[in-house]
């Protein structure tokens, strides 16, 4: 706990002396360029050192070891093939079964890839990257190395959507899909949440959300159709978040407060508003489908971004630091609950947190084998 709680603390602290918007002046870097870098460059090798240097922590850290070795045998696996092929072309490298290495390369991808989404999309990296911590995706990602791969990719492709550069953004899914198929599921939502949608058409969405209610059995059906794997498991078992629901809750109250200022005519914020909108349908609506949260994430990651947003344009500036004030606590107390009560449990298992410094690799291999 320690050791989440300081890698927290110190990153953030870096984070706040960042400033994303400062501009290159006569070719010359600024000084305040050069403190962005050697910042960037401290919170990238704190974050990649803590979760790279992790020795099973994470609920399927076992399992992804017993994958990769029947990768390496070339038996059957239900990963996806671009996790296969990096992890025979590093096994091939290492000439063992480095799976270390594989952690590794994923760590350094998926951090790299949000940290540079940030930087280039959030309109302060300071306060988006304190609720990128607070929220959990960083520690989260020690679990499911391969989807919160893909999430980072997610976050990296929305300026595509964004600027409708459709096949570059289509590019991006593809290759994502390839490490998580659940990618796929971005596409048709971020080109959605991209609509200037009418009230008309909010209507009728919203019958046709009721069919959740009373069509269960054809969407379970087409989701055990696109993910066999899951026919059969705990996984069809179902279930929702409270605390993701009150989330999307509060940031909609709050985005309908700022809508006419901050979203009705805002194109980014607009496509926040809408990727917020269709998480808190999902989460309430449709309890029933497997593993709801990987969806979900997809459009609340958007919330690291969307309340800066909405608070950087409220005019009235004491009702801006109050509501400021608000959302910090409140990140805060999202980050005190997930670490107490969640980060231990069998859900994630991210706790206690244990390196390879201080054991041998033979046991997780014997474990599995």
């Amino acid at each position: 706990m320690i050791v989440y709680i300081s890698a927290a603390a110190l990153t953030v602290l870096l984070g706040l002396i960042v400033d994303n918007h400062c501009r290159t002046r006569q070719g010359m870097l600024s000084r305040q360029q050069m403190l962005n870098a050697l910042c960037l460059c401290g919170i990238f090798l704190i974050l990649f050192a803590v979760s790279a240097c992790r020795l099973n922590v994470g609920n399927d850290y076992a399992k992804y070891v017993e994958f990769m070795h029947l990768i390496r045998c070339d038996a059957f696996v239900p990963t996806e093939i671009g996790f296969n092929q990096i992890v025979k072309i590093l096994y091939g490298i290492s000439g063992f079964e480095n799976y270390l290495l594989v952690f590794a390369f994923f760590a350094f991808f998926t951090i790299l890839l949000f940290l540079t989404a940030i930087y280039r999309q959030a309109d302060s990296f300071a306060f988006s990257f304190f609720l990128f911590m607070a929220f959990g995706y960083y520690f989260q990602s020690f679990n499911t190395v391969r989807y919160y791969l893909a999430l980072a990719i997610a976050v990296y492709a929305i300026p595509c959507v964004l600027r409708k550069e459709w096949g570059k953004f289509l590019l991006l899914v593809l290759l994502g899909a390839t490490l998580h198929k659940s990618l796929l599921v971005v596409f048709p939502l971020y080109i959605l949440a991209s609509f200037a949608w009418k009230k008309w058409q909010l209507a009728i969405a919203a019958v046709f959300c009721t069919t959740f209610f009373f069509m269960q059995d054809f969407y379970l059906k087409a989701v055990v159709f696109l993910y066999p794997t899951y026919e059969d498991t705990e996984y069809l078992e179902g279930g929702t978040s409270l605390v993701n629901i009150v989330r999307c809750l509060a940031v909609f109250v709050l985005s309908l407060l700022c809508y006419k200022r901050s979203v009705k005519d805002n194109r980014r914020n607009r496509f926040y508003f809408y990727c917020n909108l269709g998480a808190l349908v999902m989460y309430v609506c449709c309890s029933f489908l497997p593993v709801i949260s990987r969806i979900g994430y997809y459009l609340t990651v958007t919330h690291i971004f969307f309340l800066p947003a909405l608070l950087s344009g409220i005019e009235n500036l004491k009702l801006r630091k109050l509501l400021t004030a608000g959302v910090v606590s409140a990140a805060i107390l999202y980050f005190g609950m997930f670490i107490l009560m969640k980060a231990g449990g069998d859900g994630l298992r991210i706790l206690p947190y244990e390196t390879f410094m201080f054991h041998e690799m033979v046991p997780i291999l014997s474990d599995v084998n």
